[in-house]
């Protein structure tokens, strides 16, 4: 496998890529969710479009699995342009980008995933090429080195990322457009849990769409991983029609609550509440007790249970709330170390 094909192959494990893609959207129409996002993207695209120029650049941000990576080929489709998708981790080299943005052709959108993980070496080549679509290439090294000035074709970069905080300033302040996408409501959950049980073939009541969207965490890349499992236990155990009932089931057999909070969500607050006497307690001391990585305790878990008050994140770390206490079916208790507190 050549380096270019290496960059541009998509990891079989990302989670927003190991969905059906029949699933996802292919115009701003079909867009379920996010009305500000829709609306401004359709300004700017219909005027990029007016204009005869590429989209400017554009940066999404927001948790994982609410539709940047869907977002970045709508843009494509909506331009009538060719994308190609990489991530900042694959990125190693300056010459891993270099040979990405040589072979772009005029209009072409190329999508960099997990942008915040640029090396800072690759991320100061970006910078001529969105500014002045071009590229600085060093040939030779040492006294004879010398530098090749590459014109680029016009391009548009989308990139997206969890973490705003970690893009530098620079490199944030080159993109034309950013946009934020925040969790969806439970209609608009339902609304794609419809629509996707339409494209899968499979029948789903009004409710049992409702019910999967409840427990989906604001999320639409959980909602169609729900519907999937769904499915399978409405095909093996009852007559594949999904109801409400079957809907209810059919989660509970995969550990997913009422709340929607799964095995690992239970864990986390499982550890606070019983071994740590409800926090506070340490990002990575938390990750160690539930056998997970402190960052994906932070960008996967911890923002819905943020969002739903099931945790808190305090200066000294985090801290099981009330709600975490009577969701694990215990009388709250005040934190271990208030306690000690009040005894000095």
């Amino acid at each position: 496998m050549s380096d270019t094909e290496r960059i541009l192959t998509p990891d079989p494990l990302d989670g927003d890529l190991t969905l059906d893609r029949s699933l996802r959207p292919r115009t701003l129409d079909e867009f379920v969710g996010q009305p500000d996002v829709r609306e401004h993207l359709a300004i700017v695209l219909e005027a990029a479009r007016g204009r005869g120029e590429p989209c400017p650049h554009l940066l999404l941000t927001g948790p994982p699995g609410l539709g940047k990576t869907s977002l970045a080929h709508i843009v494509a489709n909506e331009m009538g342009a060719q994308i190609r998708v990489t991530s900042g981790p694959a990125l190693e080299r300056p010459g891993d980008l270099v040979a990405i943005l040589s072979n772009l052709e005029p209009g072409d959108i190329l999508f960099v995933d997990e942008i915040h993980r640029l090396p800072r070496t690759v991320e100061e080549v970006l910078y001529p090429a969105m500014e002045d679509q071009a590229v600085d290439i060093v040939l030779g090294k040492g006294a004879g080195a010398r530098t090749l000035h590459y014109k680029l074709d016009p391009f548009t970069l989308i990139g997206a990322t969890t973490r705003t905080g970690m893009i530098t300033g620079p490199l944030r302040d080159r993109f034309g457009a950013a946009e934020r996408l925040d969790y969806y409501s439970p209609e608009d959950l339902a609304r794609i849990v419809s629509r996707s049980a339409g494209l899968l073939d499979v029948l789903v009541e009004p409710e049992a769409a409702r019910e999967i969207a409840r427990r989906s965490r604001g999320t639409p890349r959980i909602a169609n991983r729900l519907l999937h499992r769904v499915r399978d236990y409405a095909q093996v155990r009852a007559d594949g029609v999904v109801t409400a009932d079957v809907a209810s089931t059919a989660l509970a057999v995969f550990h997913i609550d009422s709340l929607g909070l799964d095995r690992i969500d239970i864990a986390i607050l499982r550890a606070l509440v019983t071994t740590y006497g409800g926090g506070p307690v340490g990002v990575s001391t938390l990750a160690i007790s539930v056998g997970e990585e402190p960052e994906t305790i932070e960008d996967v878990y911890e923002p819905y249970l943020v969002q739903t008050g099931f945790l808190a994140r305090t200066p000294r770390g985090r801290v099981a709330t009330p709600l975490a206490w009577r969701h694990l079916g215990l009388e709250p208790q005040e934190p271990a170390s208030r306690q000690a507190e009040r005894l000095f």
